[in-house]
């Protein structure tokens, strides 16, 4: 029987969505640093280096920087940014990136994880921590 309090027909919670909650929680992001050699990695099995499948969690700040921008129109008729974005802990990974329009996206922008966006999709989406820069064409 279950216990007083406790919902019996709450499905049980899996390892995924933990890790979501954890991400919407504190919006930061979990990564993965080999305890081998230690280098860090985003959502991997093996070690990109020493290929160590020994590799422990830990909790990343969430925000990074943009070090490549394009506009994407691929299996879609609206225009999308994806980036390529560089975290503080080491490691570079392809995010969407959304709070400005697809163009106007600019390398060395700063970015965070968006709360309340889940990792189940396959992409990670990020919003501006800056306004968007305007430039002045006079």
């Amino acid at each position: 029987m279950s216990q007083p309090g406790t919902d019996s027909l709450a499905p049980p919670q899996t390892a995924t969505a933990a890790a979501v909650a954890e991400v919407d929680d504190d919006t930061g992001l979990i990564y993965q640093r080999c305890r081998w050699c230690g280098s860090v990695a985003f959502r991997k099995l093996l070690c990109p280096v020493c290929a160590s499948s020994d590799l422990e969690d830990a909790r990343s700040t969430g925000e990074g920087v943009v070090i490549r921008s394009a506009v994407v129109h691929r299996y879609t008729r609206i225009a999308r940014n994806e980036s390529l974005v560089r975290f503080p802990e080491g490691f570079m990974y392809r995010c969407r990136v959304v709070g400005a329009a697809p163009h106007l996206i600019w390398v060395g922008a700063r970015v965070r994880p968006v709360a309340g966006t889940g990792l189940d999709a396959g992409e990670l989406v990020v919003e501006l921590c800056d306004s968007v820069r305007t430039i002045d064409w006079h």
